[in-house]
């Protein structure tokens, strides 16, 4: 969590900033941070990371066209120092994965001084926040990034109709409608780039969830009407890789897909119906293997050891990570990684 310290200066620099600029990863707790933290004071641009987990030199085109008066980067694993040194601008970067060690930026991680702390970049910017209007936003967030947030009694009081009662997790997120919001903070970063800036855009002025589950609105209609187009090709994908389900302790599943990438959502959902097995996701694009890897234990330390001498790259938390991979180098990570996992599989 936040220090009341850093809460009320991230709070001065936001009420402060004209034109600022928001970096933040493309996924639930992103996207979530950035709502939250915009809609504060409703100034400046969000700008998606999508194709990268890194912040580097690359970025500095969109800082001179945007030209903001501040940066705040959400959710995004590493920054070069680099980007850092060049941009003119104050950097204020909050973020929970492992820290990280940039010059010249205001970096906000409860791993330094907790590295065993699990705090979604949502639940640090709902601190920064705190609109209890926005309670639904920080919910979505915190449970995309696999967290039960210390608020989700008041979500459940106020909005009994997306979650009946306190449970786990994969319950709530698999037996109950908000995983379904979870779902559509995920979905609608999906497709061409005018549409998803366009549905973001009509996301950050919705009051409440039920705007857009009981389209109760024109832009709630909207919202609803691109959740189900995608949530059904999602729904197609699933029950495929629910095929490859056997007695083996692990799940393979491999597919092709021009439109859409689910392997974060498929990954997720097969691991919380499957917690015994370890659950590998992958797609294939473009000669690379992009995939998702999860467990009820660590596992990144056998995927960084099954990546030695392959042409490829990964990273992530302790038992969820990711990692891309060259299709001709598929089958031998994947066999080397059996082989780290040996014991485990077997148990």
């Amino acid at each position: 969590m936040l220090t009341t310290k850093e809460i009320a200066l991230l709070r001065e620099e936001l009420s402060n900033a004209k034109n600022p600029l928001f970096f933040y990863d493309s996924d639930a707790d992103g996207l979530a941070s950035f709502l939250l933290l915009y809609r504060i004071h409703r100034e400046g641009k969000g700008v998606r990371v999508s194709t990268t987990s890194k912040i580097d030199a690359s970025f500095l085109r969109k800082v001179e066209e945007i030209n903001p008066d501040k940066i705040f980067v959400l959710d995004v694993p590493l920054m070069e120092q680099d980007f850092a040194d060049k941009a003119k601008q104050p950097i204020f970067w909050i973020d929970h994965h492992p820290p990280q060690d940039v010059k010249k930026i205001h970096y906000f991680n409860p791993r330094v001084r907790d590295p065993e702390a699990y705090v979604p970049t949502t639940r640090m910017a709902y601190q920064v926040a705190s609109n209890e209007n926005d309670l639904w936003i920080a919910v979505a967030g915190c449970l995309g990034d696999w967290h039960m947030p210390d608020f989700i009694d008041e979500f459940i009081a106020k909005y009994p109709d997306l979650l009946p009662e306190k449970c786990d997790l994969a319950a709530a997120l698999y037996q109950h409608p908000v995983g379904k919001l979870v779902k559509l903070f995920f979905f609608i970063q999906k497709g061409h780039n005018h549409e998803v800036k366009k549905s973001i855009s009509v996301l950050s002025k919705i009051k409440s969830p039920r705007e857009i589950f009981n389209q109760e609105t024109t832009p709630g209609k909207f919202l609803f009407g691109r959740f189900e187009k995608i949530n059904a090709k999602y729904e197609e994908i699933l029950e495929q890789a629910k095929k490859k389900i056997t007695k083996s302790k692990m799940i393979l599943f491999t597919y092709t897909s021009a439109q859409w990438s689910f392997t974060t959502n498929i990954a997720n959902e097969l691991a919380a119906l499957n917690p015994q097995k370890v659950i590998i996701i992958a797609r294939e694009k473009s000669g690379e293997m992009k995939a998702s890897l999860r467990a009820q234990f660590k596992i990144i330390d056998a995927m960084e050891q099954a990546l030695v001498g392959i042409e490829g790259y990964g990273g992530g938390h302790p038992n969820a990570c990711g990692a891309v991979i060259k299709k001709e180098d598929w089958d031998r990570f994947i066999q080397r990684f059996k082989e780290e996992l040996k014991h485990e599989l077997v148990q």
